[in-house]
């Protein structure tokens, strides 16, 4: 006898998140979200593509929801999605269960995080400077920064190519993308993010745009591969943070870690993995989805940002 992916209410609802990144940062853990039992897991195949498509088609049919770690599915400028190839292909290892990269959670959770922050007071956004070190994979974000009234500069060409030109408005990211996701997005994907084991090291660059900043924003595997030896008083906004991250963090001096995310047993797991369970919970797919879907489960998990202060402000 077959049982459906969601099983009986009884059941968990298995959520996977299958990652490019390194095997190191699995994590597994089950929870109660809705009245539903969860499994949440994120399992990294260390760079390897092949391997990824494979435990892709594994899982089809078998889970509830599949996320896409390591990589984006989609780059946005605008109203304007791309399609980044490699990662099509993998989206395409799965016939049945819905497979989601984030981008849908980005574009609201993300977005209402910075919301949630310039409301709660504690921290005053007017007039800060920010470095968002990719803004065309965190539209929602770089939109939340600009309208709070900061001083942003969207790293996109730093961080994804390696020129050191800082973008500093919402018009110049938008030509910019336009004219350059169209080739960008035929690239491999080691090319455009760090995938494997390079996610685990850490080669300070390009310090002077994470000086100038008051807040670094964005993902953290961008954020940790080029972080500084010190950042004293800064406060970076992410999520998919470990332990072992968190600690890294304090021990440079970040004076506050805000996660997108909400944290399970020591972990702030990526947007797909959560985007994957609130497809999940809603038992609809992703094209089914509206913004204002994900804000409603948002407000019924009563989902806040993770604020971990970590040193005080200026030490």
């Amino acid at each position: 006898m077959t049982r459906d992916k969601h099983g009986s209410k009884s059941d968990p609802l298995r959520v996977v998140s299958v990652s490019l990144g390194s095997s190191k940062r699995n994590k597994a853990v089950e929870v109660e979200m809705l009245g539903r039992q969860l499994s949440i897991e994120r399992i990294g195949v260390d760079g390897d593509y092949n391997k990824a498509c494979a435990m892709i088609a594994r899982l089809d049919g078998e889970v509830a929801a599949i996320g896409l770690g390591g990589t984006d599915l989609y780059l946005v400028a605008g109203k304007k999605r791309y399609v980044i190839e490699q990662s099509r292909r993998l989206a395409e290892s799965a016939k049945v269960t819905p497979i989601v990269d984030g981008s849908g959670l980005k574009n609201t959770l993300e977005r209402e995080t910075i919301r949630w922050l310039a409301k709660q007071g504690s921290v005053e956004l007017t007039g800060k400077k920010v470095l968002l070190v990719s803004a065309v994979d965190r539209f929602g974000m770089a939109e939340g920064f600009t309208e709070a009234g900061c001083q942003t500069i969207f790293g996109d060409l730093i961080f994804a190519l390696g020129v050191p030109i800082p973008i500093r408005s919402m018009r110049t990211l938008r030509v910019l993308a336009a004219l350059l996701l169209p080739f960008l997005r035929r690239l491999p994907i080691s090319f455009l993010y760090p995938t494997g084991g390079e996610q685990e090291s850490t080669k300070p660059k390009h310090g002077k745009f994470f000086q100038w900043a008051d807040i670094v924003a964005g993902d953290f595997h961008y954020i940790r591969r080029n972080l500084p030896e010190r950042m004293d008083g800064k406060m970076i906004v992410t999520n998919t943070t470990t332990e072992e991250d968190v600690a890294l963090l304090r021990e440079r001096g970040v004076a506050r870690l805000i996660t997108t995310t909400p944290e399970f047993e020591g972990r702030s797991f990526g947007t797909n993995v959560m985007e994957g369970v609130l497809i999940a919970l809603a038992d609809k797919r992703p094209e089914e989805m509206e913004p204002e879907d994900y804000l409603e489960l948002l407000r019924r998990l009563g989902w806040e940002p993770r604020v971990v202060q970590l040193s005080e402000p200026g030490t």
